[in-house]
Formats: structure tokens, sequence, C-alpha cells
């Protein structure tokens, strides 16, 4: 039995721990009494806070003397104890970074993370632009992208595409210097360079010097066209996020775009279970992160804890502004954000919701794998296995498998190999299975593969897809469904089809060549 007698009338925090004495909620509160109470109270908790409040062993808590303190102390007990039921702050997407690294001739690359050490700008969203910006800023600046420096100059400098520093062709400070223009451009303030680079010609000009200032006067056209490249530009000095959610199945999606100097500059965007003030969690936990910067305006949809604001002034030690606008440009901006996410994870799930209907599931299809065996007269026999989730890519879960058992051609055997693989470790594994299975063939693949499905005693539906007539093959059934050639459902299951033959292809081609590379050193 929890015992609230002692809980005291202060703000602070409440540590909710499991049987095991591990800490499994950190929550603030300006009355700790009052909140933890709460809890046990109320009976219409939402599934997430009703898992909680059955597994609460017992309390713990921790008096401040404002609510503010309590914003600062929650954010860093969850941040050290990493609670079971707070919010998990992991991108549902992650977006790779332009990274100028910490060496004496700094390099300028792509990276997934900013644990390494040097500066990290983005993330960026668009891999063509991110990777545009990067080769732009590589021949504008002449920065070299060996891994060490080697004794002679290489083809780049041959063709004027490195300042070769390693013949000592550029100063250390010169080097750096076109470093640090380049550190300019990623940070958006291209007018502010432009203008710099404008007046250091006209001096070399002036000079005499005309072979340096047309290479500056290049550097200037190449740094124009980057910026026309980096989106429109509106008239604001000062750096703002932007955010936005949807709440689907106790489940929030949430996306944040940031805007730099008015510059449209990225987005990202996370998934994590409803809570009662997520958005207060997330604003306190995001924004307190080292490597997340602060802008000087943040602007959400709704009222937050006023408290927060100032949390976060304290924790990063400049000043930002939350703001909830009705009508105007940032209300427009909200909306977009909002549209973007509706886009960006839900737009497939009318179709996943089209395919449980044409195919008459129990539900919705919301994980699905499909298998395509791939062989080269009978060699080098593979198998593919895709997941997508909610009607995308889930390419963390992609499997393939090099075929062990079959000896020849025969995708019914090989079929059943994999299948059995895959659903016989799946037993063992805490995942859930899919909601479908779907076999690239005709009847007898779909027959193999439901052979070996009962073998296991697993009960998935299934169905084949045969490329052809794209005729849909279920079990039991003597005749294949056929779906109109624009309707969701089909084209939902020929992207997942085309991805495994893809995949599967790819991993054919791979083993081949190390055939071929292996025979060629006998």
């Amino acid at each position: 039995m929890i015992d609230l007698s002692n809980l005291p009338n202060n703000p602070g925090c409440y540590l909710f721990k499991d049987s095991y004495g591990k800490i499994i909620y950190v929550g603030k509160a300006k009355n700790l009494k009052k909140r933890v109470s709460s809890y046990f109270n109320k009976k219409d908790h939402e599934s997430k806070t009703a898992s909680l409040v059955l597994n609460i062993s017992g309390i713990d808590f921790l008096i401040t003397d404002t609510e503010v303190e309590a914003l600062i102390l929650e954010n860093n007990l969850i941040k050290k104890n990493k609670p079971k039921y707070n919010i998990d702050l992991k991108d549902s997407k992650r977006y790779a970074y332009i990274q100028i690294t910490d060496e004496e001739y700094p390099r300028l690359l792509i990276a997934r993370n900013t644990k390494d050490k040097g500066k990290f700008y983005g993330p960026f969203v668009s891999a063509s632009t991110r990777d545009y910006i990067l080769e732009a800023l590589k021949r504008i600046f002449k920065v070299r992208t060996c891994k060490r420096l080697p004794k002679k100059e290489c083809l780049r400098y041959s063709i004027g595409l490195c300042s070769a520093p390693c013949i000592k062709n550029i100063s250390k400070e010169e080097y750096l210097s076109q470093i640090h223009l380049a550190e300019l451009i990623l940070k958006g303030k291209n007018k502010d360079l432009i203008k710099s680079l404008n007046e250091k010609m006209k001096i070399e000009s002036n000079n005499q010097n005309y072979e340096i200032a047309l290479e500056i006067k290049n550097q200037i056209q190449a740094i124009e066209y980057l910026s026309d490249k980096q989106k429109m530009e509106q008239q604001k000095d000062y750096d703002e996020d932007i955010i936005n959610f949807i709440i689907n199945k106790d489940m929030v999606y949430l996306m944040i775009f940031s805007s730099i100097k008015g510059i449209l500059e990225n987005k990202r965007d996370f998934e994590f279970e409803y809570s009662q003030n997520f958005l207060d969690e997330f604003l306190t936990r995001y924004y307190s992160e080292e490597e997340t910067k602060l802008p000087k305006k943040i602007i959400v949809p709704k009222e937050v804890d006023e408290n927060i604001e100032e949390a976060l002034n304290k924790i990063k030690k400049q000043k930002t502004s939350i703001q909830i606008p009705k009508k105007g440009i940032n209300k427009e901006l909200l909306d977009l954000v909002k549209k973007n996410i509706e886009i960006n994870l839900f737009g497939d799930y009318e179709k996943i919701e089209d395919l449980k209907e044409k195919l008459n599931l129990k539900e919705n299809p919301e994980i699905i794998e499909c298998f395509d065996i791939s062989h080269l007269s009978g060699t080098s026999t593979v198998a593919s296995m895709v997941q997508f989730r909610m009607g995308k890519e889930d390419k963390s879960n992609y499997r393939r498998y090099k075929i062990k058992t079959v000896n020849q051609i025969d995708d019914f055997a090989s079929m059943k190999e994999v299948i059995n693989r895959r659903y016989s470790k799946l037993q063992f594994e805490k995942v859930p299975y899919p909601n479908l299975i779907i076999i690239d063939g005709g009847k007898g693949q779909l027959s193999s593969a439901l052979e070996e499905l009962e073998k296991l005693n697993i009960k998935i539906p299934i169905i084949s897809l045969a490329k052809r007539e794209e005729e849909i093959f279920v079990p039991g059934k003597s005749n294949p469904i056929i779906l109109d050639k624009k309707s969701k459902a089909l084209r939902l299951l020929q992207k997942i089809r085309d991805e495994a033959h893809r995949f599967a292809i790819s991993y054919n081609r791979l083993l081949r060549k190390r055939d071929m590379f292996n025979n060629t050193n006998l």
C-alpha cells in the first residue's frame, strides 16, 4: 500500500519506483501532495499512465523552493536515471549533419551523430541538399579530403580543388581562414560573408593582385548560387523553432521546423507515448540538451507551463520566448508543420486502411514483412525480407539470407527455408509479429510459406503477389483477388514487393562479385 501521508505541500520533484527500487518515472509539481495523490485518486487514466500506476511500489521526493527549480531538477533527474515512463526523445528518423573536424587542417564530413570531436551543423533533412552544400563548400574553399596528409600533392590539387596544405602550398592560418568562411555559410551568414569578400576583392584589385581578386570573385559567385539553393530568405535577424504535433492512439507525433535568420534550415520529428504534460516535458528535455541550440523564439500551438521559459533561460544562460500565435505568418507556419506531420507520418495510413478492407483483415496491417527469392541460373541463391511500418520502410529490420539447404533451382524450397529461419527465430525474440506477410510469387510460393508457418504453429495473415497480372493469392481461395490498378492498397503492395525485389537482387549481385573476386585470386 502506497503511503501518501508524508508528502509535503511544497513544490519539487517526485520519483516513482518499481518493486526493485528502480526509478520508473520522474515528475515535477507545484504541490507534491496534490499532484502525486491525483495518480491514485483518478480512475480514468490514459493507458500509459494506468500502466505506470500499476507498477508503482514506492515514492521518493525532493523539495525545491520554486517551480522553476523543480523543472530544472526534473530534467537533470530524467537525464541521469532514464525512467521507463518518461518520454523517449529519440528521433523518429536520423538525419545527417555536416561536420568540421577537430584537426590541424580540418575537413568537411557527413556525420550521423554529434559525439565525435568537431563542430556540427544541421541536421539536414534533404540528403541531396546536404550533399550539394558539402561538395560546394569543399570546391569553393579548396578543403582537403584526404584522411591523412600525404607526402606529395594529389590529383585534386592538380585540377584546382584542393589548396594542398600537405606540401605547404597554403599556410595554416590561411587554411583555417578558408574553413572559417565555410563555417559562416553553414551558420547562415551568407550576406555578411559576401559583403566581406567584396571588400577584400576590391582591396586586392586596387593592389593589382588580379589573380587573387578573380579567385575571390569566383568564390562570391559560387556562394551567391549556393544561397539560392538554401531556400528563400525572410527578413528576420533571429532564430526560431516552430513546433506542432498530432495525437493518435495514445502516441504523440511531434515535428520541429528550425528557422535560422528567417531561412528554413531543417526539421526534426519525434514519436513518443502520450502523457498529460508531454509538451512541457518535451520542451524542457529537448532544449536542455547540450547539442540543441536555444532559439530566440519558440512557437507552439498551446499554452505550456509558465515556468518553462525561465527554466530554459537559466539552463542555457540566454533568453528565449515561448509564443502561441493566433494569426499571422507564425500561425501559418504552425499549420504548415501540422500539414507536414499529416503527410510525412500519416500519408500512407489511408493505404493501410484500404489494404485492410480489400483483404478483409481483422486489424490494420501496420507491420508488414515481404519475402523475395533471387538467383542467377541457380547460383548464389538468396532471399530478402523487408519490413514496412505504418506504410514506410523500416530498414533497421531488413534481413537478407543466403540459402543453405537448397542446391538447385527451387524457389518453393528456398521460400520454406527462409520462412522457417525468420519465424522460428522470432518466436524467441520479444518483438511483435507482423500483421501481414507478403510473398513475391504465385500460388506455389504461397503454399510453401504457409506450410512452414503451420509447422511452427504461427498464425499470421499471409498473401502472395504475382508480378505479371498483379494477382493477389490468399490461402483457402482458388481465385486470385484483382485490385484496381489505381487503388491505394495495390500501390502499397507494389511498393513493398518492389523493395523486397531490389534488396534481394542487390545481395545476389554482392555475392556474385565476391565469388568472381575470389576466383580471380586463386
